[in-house]
């Protein structure tokens, strides 16, 4: 802590002798930097020729040319919002656009065609679009806002964390619970490639892990959508995170350096040729060192790399090719007697995860076709020993996946978007696992010995169309999919969706469809029976109503039901269902519940249920900006004793409230407040043991928290220096989770998180 305290007076220092040596070599102007990018039809693709930008609050802006493009020079640095209109589509304001002297600033800005628009306001610049087949649940997020986002070590998973309906389990982690259901149902798509997991140290099967690996440098901007997504989107049951990677600078070869919290790196991107450009990172962890000096008995740490490239083949073709790769390894010192049994209560997991692939789109007169090729490979080697440093748990699996999407889009009319595609998928899955002879905290007694190696197809087709009728958009979709390692392989999934203005500026909205998943590859391994599992079924209901307060303000105000059914429960352990696995470090503490060990069936059931607010405020010409968002949920489910009880992840209340101010081109103040009403856990009797009877009776206490956070941006002649302090839990309240039974000391503990955190950055963008 000490450490943290000292960088941050050294960060202090540094700040003001930079500004010291700036104040002596500033010039008589103010720094100026450059806007360019191009606007183009949001549905089509299509660039849109004379299209108007204004940076607002200046009289500086541009008409796109014939190619869509603009560029807008000697902009004074500093945050702003750009104003962009066409003839035949609704006006829209950009936000958070950051312009320094270190690079220009370049945007991909499109337009919802005005026969598209569903917001209510048809004239004037809105800050806010959605989707037709996307009217509710999905909010989106630029790179600033997660960026500037306090205790969101710059992550674009933790910064989702704010969001309505998405509950943290465990202070540190990334494990995604969205309107109460399992860590396992959520989708990550990275440039139009679907990945099993975006996080250092995952879980296998599921969706979490500590940090993720996405460098959010080159994030160009992220949606979330926490249900009722269209008939693009399968195979996951409760939310999908799209990522989109933005293209490199095409001017001349720049780059970044940075230090921050838990890890430093570096970036180069620049021109590849004339229709070609590329970015490439490279970052390490340095919590290694930090856990040496603390003198930890185990030390986590990674690295990862990220490239892409990106090429205008012709005006209406376009290429990118990316390449993704994370290294995991976590080291254990067993010198003393009491690291030996700390280190027997931690599940080790050393991985390399990879990414890559390819995505080509043409442009023709009224939409686009895209072909995406992926492949991606996970090494997992999990492992756990007593304190006598005897193996009680191995697991190496590998999971590779080949696959190959086509889809069209196109307008049948001015009121009619037509979808179809097609994807397939060739998984390939080893894995050898061993568990000697365990007996859980609930007395259950569970043995592996197993491998099982196997190659696989899942496949599916999918369309939808959505039209206006009268003021109305309405949207039905349907999706098939196979997979031919389990029972019932054949599903189909219909979606409906509606928005309808009920006055000026508001709507009302509405969704209902069925979603499919197939059981996660590792629970298929342990048991031959297994592979009767079916897909995993949920029906969805969700309504909502929308309004804006103005232009930057929304309001909105929505109802949800989820309906589980075909979940797979064990055999062997009648109350456990495996929508209550996946999150946390895993390991004996769960009894390995997450690796679907137990002889496992489709008899599982649950339901979720909630109520969610929010209001969100753009940073506009009242430069501040923020979002509240209240959630009230209840999520229950039923394994093979029928008796419905509290999931794992039910936190019935969840408050955040995050904002801040942007004082000038160089300071910004930005806060965030959370709580969470506590989870339920099973409690342990004295001797250690929990009694079935209980599960999930009791709960911890509520948790809450406060963080702040201040950026100082550097301008000097061709580069900028970003710093910030950025202080979590500031009132030092630790983050409470599930309490721990000691072995060596026969008590239970109460397990709680580091209290307050500080931790600072260094960037230096040239």
């Amino acid at each position: 802590m000490k450490a943290y305290f000292a960088g941050a007076i050294i960060l202090i220092l540094v700040t003001s002798l930079v500004g010291a040596v700036r104040v002596l070599h500033a010039q008589e102007t103010q720094p100026t930097g450059t806007l360019v990018g191009m606007v183009f039809d949001k549905t089509t693709n299509e660039p849109l020729m004379g299209s108007n930008i204004l940076v607002v609050g200046t009289r500086l802006g541009a008409t796109t040319d014939t190619d869509g493009n603009f560029r807008i020079e000697r902009v004074p640095i500093g945050v702003y919002a750009l104003r962009v209109s066409a003839v035949g589509y609704t006006p829209f304001t950009i936000t958070d656009v950051v312009v320094t002297v270190a690079k220009p600033a370049e945007l991909s800005i499109p337009l919802m065609d005005a026969g598209l628009q569903v917001e209510g306001v048809q004239v004037t610049a809105s800050y806010f679009q959605k989707l037709p087949d996307t009217p509710l649940s999905t909010l989106t997020q630029s790179n600033e806002e997660i960026r500037r986002l306090p205790g969101g070590l710059e992550d674009v998973v933790r910064a989702i964390s704010i969001l309505p309906g998405v509950a943290q389990v465990q202070a540190g982690r990334n494990d995604l619970i969205v309107r109460g259901g399992a860590p396992s149902e959520n989708l990550f798509i990275i440039d139009n490639i679907e990945v099993p997991n975006i996080n250092h140290f995952g879980t296998q099967g599921a969706s979490g892990g500590p940090l993720s690996f996405v460098n959010l440098d080159f994030v160009e901007g992220t949606s979330f959508s926490t249900g009722g997504f269209g008939a693009r989107y399968g195979d996951k049951l409760s939310s999908v995170l799209t990522i989109n990677l933005r293209d490199g600078r095409k001017d001349r070869l720049g780059g970044k350096s940075t230090i921050s919290a838990s890890q430093f790196g570096l970036n180069l991107e620049g021109p590849l040729g004339q229709s070609g450009d590329f970015i490439f990172s490279a970052r390490r962890s340095y919590l290694d060192f930090i856990f040496k000096a603390a003198g930890f008995g185990f030390v986590p740490e990674y690295w990862d790399f990220l490239a892409k490239a990106h090429y205008h083949l012709s005006t209406t073709d376009q290429l990118d090719i990316l390449g993704i790769a994370a290294l995991d390894n976590v080291k254990f010192f067993n010198d003393t007697q009491k690291q030996r049994f700390d280190n027997s209560r931690i599940l080790g997991s050393d991985q390399n995860q990879v990414v890559a692939g390819a995505s080509w789109r043409h442009l023709f007169a009224s939409g686009f076709t895209t072909v995406t090729v992926g492949e991606t490979h996970v090494d997992y080697r999990y492992g756990q020993s007593d304190s006598l440093l005897v193996p009680i748990f191995r697991n190496k699996s590998v999971e590779d996946e080949s696959s190959l999407r086509g889809e069209i889009l196109f307008h049948a009319s001015k009121s009619v978007e037509l979808l179809f595609g097609v994807l397939g998928k060739v998984p390939r899955f080893s894995s050898d696992l061993t568990l000697r002879p365990f007996f859980t905290n609930f007395g259950d007694s569970i043995q592996v010995n197993a491998a099982y190696a196997t190659s696989a197809f899942k496949g599916a087709m999918y369309a939808q169309a959505s039209q206006e009728i009268g003021s109305a958009r309405v949207t039905l979709g349907g999706r098939i999919d196979y997979f031919n390692l389990i029972k019932d392989k054949l599903v189909f999934s219909p979606r409906f969706s509606f928005t309808v203005p009920i006055a000026d500026a508001m709507n009302v909205n509405a969704s209902v469809g069925k979603y499919y998943q197939a059981p996660s590859s590792i629970w298929l391994v342990a048991n031959p029976t297994n592979r009767e599992l079916k897909f995993v079924e949920a029906m969805q209901y969700i309504v909502g109503i929308d309004y804006l307060l103005g232009l930057d303000t929304r309001l909105s105000l929505e109802g949800y039901l989820k309906k589980y059914s075909d979940y797979p429960a064990s055999l062997l352990r009648p109350y456990l269902v495996l929508a209550n696995t996946g999150a946390g470090f895993g390991g004996s503490d769960e009894g390995f519940a997450s690796f679907g060990l137990d002889p496992l069936t489709s008899n599982g059931s649950g339901k979720s249920r909630g109520i969610e607010l929010l209001a969100q405020k753009k940073l506009s010409e009242i430069p501040c900006y923020g979002t509240l968002s209240v959630s009230y949920n209840v999520s229950e489910f039923e394994a093979l004793d029928g008796i419905a009880r509290a999931s794992n992840w039910d936190q019935r209340w969840i408050v955040n409230l995050g904002g801040g101010y942007v004082f000038n081109d160089a300071w910004e103040f930005s806060t965030k407040f959370r709580y969470a009403t506590g989870r339920p856990y099973t409690p342990f009797n004295p001797d250690g043991t929990q009694n079935p009877a209980l599960y999930n009776s009791v709960r911890i206490k509520p948790n809450h928290s406060l963080d702040v956070r201040v950026d100082r941006r550097w301008s000097f002649t061709n580069w900028t220096l970003i710093t910030y302090i950025d202080i979590q839990n500031i009132y030092n309240k630790k983050p409470l989770d599930i309490p721990r039974f000691n072995e060596e000391t026969r008590i239970v503990e109460q397990n709680a998180s580091i209290g307050i955190l500080p931790s600072i950055g260094i960037s230096a963008e040239f």
